[in-house]
């Protein structure tokens, strides 16, 4: 098949989004449109903030709801999910909890996103070496980060997706490698969730940002942790919420109190509520559309944004295996920003930083934005 000739139509109407009349919005990489939906949730959340008691209750009803969706995206139980206030949260969560000895080590690579790179940065000073294995021609090869790992690895913490160049790595090839050692897995998968397959539980740790591929907001972060990294990492934060005060202390408080197991244990205070009941909403979205289907169509049209900019003369780095694709197809250019600008005024919304471009294309985007991308790149 000629995949020029290929007319795909997006599998939900932009026009459900605010905004994108007479817009190509292709950077959900780096911030999603908002559903026009949610202007109901809102109106919703306000009403119960108001009824008392019982409209608390309701919330967190609501709450629970969207962990439920939030399970079945990532096909975990829904009680081995908690909302963490952003994904650097549950990374650094992670590096206070684990019973750090000198010498042990931490595996990264050298093409990570800050929040997963930096994390462990703390932990030099108490002898913990941090590796950051390097990328290949901007790719990163499942087998070096596994040749990183030794008998002293703590933790093999990974992007599932590439946030510079849109590589999806093989999380059964790392989960199958790492669980043969001692060493927990941790998976940031903010550029994967939403638009690709993130099975969790092959992680121990697997947290996402909901402000880009999941099309709701900042301020929630929802986050997997398995029944081996429970047991093992301890918690480093404390409030009414993960603690078992109520109703056995009632009003004084005693000098020893019980932790609470999952998701209370990663909820020490009220989780931003709000925001939880956006994320629910925008679960429905996804999960009525179907993951294996935006996870198709999104890496259909990546094929079609790398055959265009190819064609056009850039250096695309983004991965040509299907199955390493995502939604961000990601080329290099001498100045991105100056690019994104220029994109902008022609009403073609893209993410351009650090010497490369990134187009992101979700279930809203069709064979017609790829076209009016490549048309606006050849002028």
């Amino acid at each position: 098949m000629n995949r020029s000739d290929t007319h795909i139509e997006p599998l939900i109407s932009p026009n459900q989004f605010v905004g994108l009349e007479g817009v190509t919005h292709l950077c959900t990489g780096g911030e999603a449109p908002w559903l026009k939906v949610q202007e109901a949730v809102y109106t919703e959340f306000a009403r119960l903030k108001s009824a008392g008691y019982d409209g608390r209750e309701e919330i967190y009803a609501r709450g629970e709801r969207c962990r439920s969706r939030m399970g079945e995206l990532w096909r975990v139980l829904p009680e081995r999910i908690a909302f963490m206030p952003s994904a650097a949260e549950g990374m650094n969560w992670l590096a206070r909890g684990v019973d750090w000895r000198e010498g042990d080590n931490v595996i990264t690579t050298n093409l990570e996103f800050p929040s997963v790179a930096y994390a462990w940065r703390d932990l030099r000073a108490r002898g913990v070496e941090v590796r950051l294995v390097p990328h290949r021609d901007w790719l990163v090869h499942e087998t070096d980060l596994l040749d990183a790992v030794d008998e002293r690895t703590r933790v093999l913490a990974v992007s599932h997706v590439s946030f510079y160049t849109g590589q999806c790595l093989n999380l059964e090839q790392l989960s199958d490698g790492i669980r043969r050692r001692s060493a927990l897995f941790a998976v940031d998968a903010t550029h994967a969730a939403g638009v690709v397959d993130v099975p969790a539980g092959l992680t121990d740790l697997t947290v996402s940002s909901s402000y880009k591929w999941l099309l709701a907001t900042h301020g929630v972060a929802p986050m997997y942790l398995s029944e081996r990294a429970e047991e093992q990492i301890a918690a480093t934060c404390f409030g009414w919420h993960n603690l078992a005060v109520w109703p056995p202390q009632e009003a004084e408080r005693t000098p020893e109190v019980e932790e609470k197991p999952m998701p209370e244990r990663l909820e020490p205070g009220n989780p931003s509520m709000l925001v939880v009941m956006h994320l629910g909403r925008a679960l429905e979205v996804l999960l009525s559309t179907g993951i294996e289907r935006i996870s198709d169509h999104a890496r259909t049209l990546s094929e079609l944004v790398s055959a265009g900019l190819k064609k056009l003369g850039f250096t695309v780095i983004s991965p040509q295996t299907r199955s390493a694709r995502s939604g961000n197809t990601c080329f290099l250019v001498e100045d991105a920003p100056a690019m994104q600008g220029r994109l902008a005024e022609m009403g073609v919304l893209c993410w351009g930083e650090f010497g490369r471009m990134r187009i992101s294309t979700h279930l809203y985007n069709g064979s017609a934005d790829v076209a009016r991308l490549l048309a606006a790149l050849s002028k």
